[in-house]
């Protein structure tokens, strides 16, 4: 399997990590990265292309495909797309972030996600794991913004929440530590591209 380079980054920089499938990338996934570079006074944002996500029962495309394809999507200076998990040999975002923080000591990690997975993050593996360790950036998508505020991890740590004019200072909070932000979003989802024949190679399949 073609593999992808570690990604390099400073001491003290604040990079957010935006994970998934990213089967197939699209724009919403480059709108929610814009929006929470901006929001939550990243340095920079790694995508984290997955190898699979244990809470979907089919398969995604192949890896290698959907980098490519996500290289493709998110063309930005300051964001880059990455295998890491297949290259720390992790598939829990727990465990990936423990592989990173030994990695990369004197860097500091903002976990990234939109409000459809608070949701439904309660189910994630060791998700309080999770929120005790690194700060956590919500970005709202459409319908999504009722459901995540009222999720089992939303009221777990609603004394941790960091009100949306202090966004800019998730960055160098301590964990735990989150923010909520409502953005102008755009209403697209994988799930729908999928639906409608688009796959990571941007072909109907066969």
């Amino acid at each position: 399997m073609e593999r992808f380079a570690i990604p390099y980054a400073r001491p003290g920089q604040v990079i957010g990590l935006f994970g998934g499938s990213f089967d197939p990338p699209h724009q919403g996934h480059v709108h929610v990265t814009r929006e929470a570079m901006k929001a939550f006074g990243l340095d920079r944002v790694w995508w984290l292309v997955s190898p699979g996500n244990p809470l979907k029962t089919r398969g995604p495309a192949p890896l290698a495909e959907r980098v490519h394809a996500a290289q493709n999507v998110m063309q930005h200076p300051r964001v880059e797309v990455t295998d890491i998990e297949a290259a720390t040999g992790t598939r829990a975002t727990a465990d990936t972030l423990v592989a990173l923080q030994r990695l990369y000591p004197q860097v500091r990690f903002v976990w990234i996600m939109g409000a459809d997975n608070l949701a439904q993050f309660h189910l994630w593996q060791d998700w309080r794991t999770i929120m005790d360790n690194v700060p956590v950036g919500v970005v709202a998508r459409p319908g999504d913004r009722i459901s995540a505020r009222m999720s089992p991890a939303a009221k777990v740590y609603a004394t941790y929440r960091i009100d949306g004019q202090a966004r800019h200072l998730l960055g160098r909070a301590q964990a735990p530590a989150w923010c909520f932000v409502n953005v102008p979003m755009l209403d697209v989802s994988s799930t729908e591209l999928r639906n409608r024949g688009i796959t990571a190679n941007g072909v109907l399949p066969e």
